[in-house]
């Protein structure tokens, strides 16, 4: 973070200063909600969390160089300056749109029901052949992450590639209103967060609120092949640009030539790139034809910021993949397919089109997919079914939920795979799993490990990285 003061800190997030006067000059270098980060004149929020409340960590944050502290509590007669706020969490965001806005940048804000990261991970990728870059990091992209991420920004950084997630109407609302993006990118309108959110029509309906603060002059960039992103015409009084496969009136692929798992290859074609190039073929490394979707964003936002068609080509084919997302993981006995990091029926059957992409024997571990709402056995249910239409010689479900995969619904009680040449195991928890894999599984595997994050599938992919 750079040239914030803490007058002109109290002043953005609505807060009180306490503390030595002759201080307010000075400026903050980071901005930390965890105590174990805090360095030399970082500002420390003290978040209240579930189970620790940041307040009791003040004391020993000043004592380890914290330049000053935002608080929702009274501190009393300490020796130390705080900034006392309604809720530290309203001033973290507070702050971070505050600091947004002074800063001479480019925001790209990604959006989606499936495919936000790696669609990140692309698009930063091809941006970097050009600019320095930030991206967002991990899963902070929620409305704690995504400032933490923002204040990460330096007078190097020329471009922001910001992943934003959502679970309910209003905080794309929100988390637009910080990021305040130049680019927006919607990758598609699936099946999640049904909870909240209940259909399609009212995923939509949050996740297009990424418009709400985008640049005046910003662009929307949208998934053409997706029956709802095609539905509007204008975003904010301007027609949003296009990407797809089948989608043929905006950038779109190829001459699509699949190379198995190690990626594909595809000619982009319709995009008004920099050097005059409409036409160029690209090679993605990553296998998957959702890839292909990731690339074409990647390619419309590169051509929006300026990037000649080679830049594009190599960003794309410089791309590097990241754990726990379509990471290829190849040990001496299995090839290892970790998407373990989330997952939602879309995002499954995905994963299942590129382990069938896959030569040799191809095993599923699958588990629980959770957030889906009151019709989440039959959202397993029909994951199995398009199992069944793939050439899949194992599945082996983790969890009560995903045992529907394999067995069917509360209605629909029988298997899906009577006609299908498909191995089947199921187990209730990861115990019965690791009793059992040792012989299931065989030399050269090729193995999917996909389930929702707090399945914690991440302890197979570990497990079967070190079977010898």
């Amino acid at each position: 973070m750079k040239n914030m003061s803490l007058k002109e800190i109290a002043a953005a997030c609505g807060g009180t200063y306490h503390g030595d006067p002759a201080l307010l000059s000075k400026e903050a270098s980071s901005v930390a909600i965890d105590s174990r980060k805090v360095q030399k004149d970082t500002l420390f929020v003290a978040i209240k969390g579930a189970r620790v409340d940041g307040h009791s960590f003040i004391p020993q944050v000043m004592e380890q160089g914290a330049i000053c502290s935002l608080s929702e509590q009274d501190l009393g007669d300490v020796t130390y300056p705080y900034i006392q706020v309604a809720t530290c969490t309203d001033a973290l965001k507070d702050l971070a749109e505050h600091y947004r806005r002074s800063l001479d940048i480019k925001v790209v804000g990604i959006s989606g029901s499936v495919g936000k990261t790696s669609t990140k991970e692309m698009i930063a990728s091809v941006l970097s052949e050009k600019y320095c870059v930030l991206k967002t990091e991990g899963n902070f992209n929620n409305e704690i992450g995504l400032p933490l991420t923002v204040f990460n920004l330096r007078e190097e950084h020329e471009v922001a590639v910001l992943e934003m997630g959502i679970s309910d109407f209003g905080e794309m609302d929100r988390l637009s209103k910080i990021a305040q993006p130049d680019i927006s990118v919607i990758t598609n309108i699936g099946l999640c967060h049904l909870e909240n959110l209940k259909t399609r029509d009212g995923i939509l309906k949050a996740k297009t609120e990424i418009f709400n603060n985008m640049k005046p002059d910003g662009i929307a960039i949208l998934n053409g092949d997706d029956d709802k992103l095609i539905t509007g015409d204008e975003v904010n009084g301007k027609k949003p640009e296009r990407f797809g496969i089948n989608y043929k009136d905006g950038v779109y692929a190829k001459d699509i030539e699949n190379l198995g798992l190690s990626g594909t290859k595809f000619v982009i074609s319709g995009l008004n790139c920099v050097d005059g190039c409409k036409d160029f073929e690209v090679t993605v490394p990553v296998p998957g034809h959702h890839m292909i979707y990731n690339a074409l964003a990647a390619a419309c936002v590169g051509a929006a910021l300026e990037l000649t068609s080679a830049q594009i080509a190599d960003g794309i084919a410089d791309l590097k993949t990241i754990s726990g997302r379509n990471n290829i993981i190849k040990t001496s006995k299995y090839t290892l397919i970790d998407d373990c990091y989330n997952a939602n029926p879309v995002s499954m059957k995905a994963s299942v089109d590129v382990l069938d992409m896959a030569i040799g024997r191809k095993v599923c571990i699958l588990g629980n997919m959770y957030e889906l709402g009151e019709n989440e056995k039959n959202l397993h249910y029909d994951v199995g079914q398009y199992i069944g239409t793939k050439n899949i010689d194992v599945l082996i479900t983790i969890g009560d939920l995903a045992r529907h995969i394999a067995m069917g619904t509360d209605d629909y009680m029988e298997t899906h795979f009577g006609s299908y040449d498909c191995e089947i195991h199921s187990f209730d928890d990861m115990e019965e799993f690791n009793m059992a894999y040792s012989s299931i599984l065989k030399d050269n595997d090729n193995i999917l490990i996909k389930a929702s994050h707090a399945m914690k599938f991440a302890d197979i992919v570990e497990l079967l990285s070190k079977d010898n």
